[in-house]
């Protein structure tokens, strides 16, 4: 199968391209394709002639995207609007990569597919946007919605908590009072394989690893997993004042690939042993 990634250079474009090495890729990625140039993709897009689109291209800095919102919905939006039309004008299918931030993260619970979207930040905002965009322009569409993601080579929450622990500080203090699905992007490739195999699905899933942790007991079990002796504290995210708030819940309930029989997604501390294993060998 032939497949195109658009963001094929990012953290889970790089896992997309080892996981689908079997299968006949093309990468769409700055500098040479630009999903805000409508006419260059579509060019890109006849070039190569994919059987599906994984779409990935997204800016992800969240402060960043308050701070240049034009910029912000000139790529989460717009550009996912000319990956779309472009999409159906070719009769290609589209899986397109989306985000827990679309969600306030006020529920007492964790947000399903059919859950109404009402985001706290403009990053989250634009790529609800962008969402709305790719159901209005692709009728072969599938949305894929993703949390707490880390993969190979970073960044990642991770990586940051093993940077940390390499230098000199005796404590680490990590927030308590926010929780979500630490989920490694190699899971979510396996998963986009399934969905890519079953032609007839369309619509929202949400494809984030089984269990919740706060990123206070996600640093602590990345640190039993290496063996580290560190130090952490759990602390409040009122002790850490940040540009744009987060959401306080971030877990994503998988509703829809339960009611199409797909098996669960792995629990997120199980992904974690099998990624720590592979990326920090020397250490584990």
């Amino acid at each position: 199968m032939k497949i195109l990634i658009t963001g094929g250079r990012g953290m889970l474009g790089r896992t997309l391209q080892k996981e689908f090495a079997d299968c006949e890729l093309s990468i769409a990625d700055l500098p040479e394709c630009d999903i805000t140039d409508a006419a260059g993709f579509e060019r890109q897009l006849a070039a190569c002639s994919p059987g599906a689109v994984i779409h990935c291209a997204v800016m992800t800095a969240v402060d960043k995207c308050e701070s240049k919102p034009e910029k912000a919905y000139r790529l989460n939006a717009a550009g996912s609007a000319n990956v779309a039309a472009a999409c159906q004008r070719h009769g290609t299918r589209l899986i397109a990569i989306s985000t827990d931030y679309v969600f306030r993260g006020d529920l007492g619970r964790p947000y399903h597919e059919f859950d109404t979207p009402g985001a706290l930040t403009l990053y989250g905002a634009s790529k609800y946007a962008g969402e709305q965009l790719i159901r209005n322009h692709c009728s072969d569409h599938l949305i894929c919605r993703i949390s707490w993601l880390y993969g190979a080579g970073g960044p990642s929450f991770v990586h940051a908590m093993m940077s940390l622990a390499a230098g000199s500080h005796p404590e680490l203090k990590v927030v308590a009072d926010q929780i979500g699905n630490p989920t490694s992007a190699k899971v979510v490739a396996r998963k986009l394989r399934e969905l890519l195999v079953r032609p007839e699905l369309v619509g929202t899933y949400h494809l984030s690893c089984e269990g919740e942790a706060s990123w206070y007991e996600f640093a602590c079990e990345i640190f039993r997993l290496s063996g580290r002796k560190q130090c952490v504290a759990p602390c409040m995210t009122a002790e850490f004042p940040r540009l744009v708030l987060r959401p306080v819940n971030s877990r994503l309930e998988k509703r829809m690939l339960k009611l199409q029989g797909f098996s669960p997604m792995p629990h997120w501390k199980q992904a974690l042993a099998e990624f720590m294993a592979e990326e920090f060998p020397k250490i584990l």
